[in-house]
């Protein structure tokens, strides 16, 4: 095999490939990125652990074509730090030489035959624009669990309706929710995916640049208990969580008595300033009432803070704590001016949602619900 490669592209394609190459491989072939090089002019890097597949084509002036398995990561460090020139790789016995400019390096070569083989390429079951997709993953994601307790809280759950795509996640103190459009294949599309969390806000972020997302269910995916995604020439394959998602909607209330409406950037900020006295795993408390918000941190003889925001309040007053880093991950998904937070009783959760105008309506399209930390008054 013999082929040569502009150094960024190089880079590019190593970066997005070796996603799928795990940290500790429970075998050592996984750790590997399986190169083929096409007499056509073009190479395709591969990654696969059984859990999740990576695999993109780029052009390359390939003269024998070819394939070789090569270590993932160290090929990976590699390409990102060659000099800005033509990159060649060759085979000699068991070797893979690469050179660019002066820096030359000879990689050993793994076992090829002993690399899994990949999920077949997805078929599109419909089409997402890429930049919606990230922001609702990204904006759902932040709930979703990050310990092992229960491994199923890990994932987002994806719920297909027609053209109504809805993600939920939950780690049992807050729960978030997006609702966007995409354009299903088949207008009666109706399915229900539990999707790694980690994994999708990956995929979602490495993909959104590229303007549009293939993404394949069960057999279009390359068999059930997959999800795919495609974009460009850069193809991904999951495998879903298997389990019974708790049915969480129920958490939302039907209704409200107090709703605050105030400037996203302002509680940002206040609350940020507030919580650094507050000790490790102790809320915010915040206060409602006419025309402003008093966030306070820290009682008895340990340090102490508040800070006062502008506020729109329309209801009983009321009084609440929060754990301040929830609090922040909810305001900084909302993603607009202002933020509504609606109330029914300081037991009970809160739903953050978010409006352009300072009088404005609500987009309830995304909604995140915020447990209250109950504290002695």
């Amino acid at each position: 095999m013999k082929f040569r490669v502009e150094r960024d592209v190089l880079a590019e394609a190593v970066t997005w490939v070796a996603r799928g190459v795990p940290a500790r491989p429970s075998v050592p072939v996984l750790a590997g990125i399986l190169i083929n090089a096409d007499a056509e002019g073009s190479i395709t890097l591969s990654a696969f652990d059984y859990e999740v597949s990576a695999r993109i084509t780029v052009p390359a002036d390939v003269q024998d074509a070819g394939t070789v398995l090569v270590l993932g990561r160290l090929l990976s460090d590699i390409s990102r730090n060659l000099p800005a020139k033509p990159v060649e790789f060759s085979t000699s016995g068991n070797k893979v030489e690469v050179t660019c400019g002066s820096s030359r390096f000879s990689l050993m070569q793994m076992p090829e035959g002993d690399f899994p083989t990949l999920p077949t390429a997805p078929e599109a079951s419909g089409t997402i624009d890429g930049g919606a997709f990230t922001q609702a993953v990204a904006q759902v994601a932040i709930a979703a669990d990050r310990g092992d307790t229960l491994p199923i809280l890990t994932g987002v759950r994806v719920e297909i309706d027609g053209d109504k795509m809805t993600l939920l996640a939950t780690d049992r103190y807050r729960l978030a929710m997006r609702e966007l459009h995409w354009n299903p294949a088949a207008t009666d599309a109706n399915q229900v995916l539990l999707v790694p969390g980690r994994t999708l806000l990956d995929t979602a972020k490495s993909l959104g640049t590229t303007g549009s997302i293939d993404l394949a269910f069960g057999g279009a995916a390359g068999g059930d208990g997959l999800v795919g995604f495609e974009a460009g020439q850069r193809r991904s394959t999951t495998r879903l969580l298997d389990g019974e998602y708790p049915k969480v909607s129920s958490i939302f209330p039907t209704s409200s008595e107090t709703e605050v409406v105030l400037a996203t950037a302002d509680l940002v900020e206040a609350v940020k300033r507030v919580a650094l006295v507050a000790e490790r795993n102790t809320p915010v408390r915040l206060k409602f009432g006419e025309g402003h918000v008093t966030i306070e941190a820290g009682t008895g003889d340990d340090a102490q803070a508040s800070e006062a925001v502008e506020a729109t309040l329309t209801g009983p007053e009321l009084e609440i704590a929060f754990n301040p880093h929830f609090l922040l991950d909810g305001l900084g998904a909302v993603g607009t001016a202002y933020t509504r937070i609606s109330f029914t009783q300081p037991s009970r959760p809160a739903v953050l949602s978010g409006q352009n105008e300072a009088d404005g309506d609500a987009d309830t399209s995304y909604r995140y619900v915020l447990m209250p930390v109950r504290f002695a008054s």
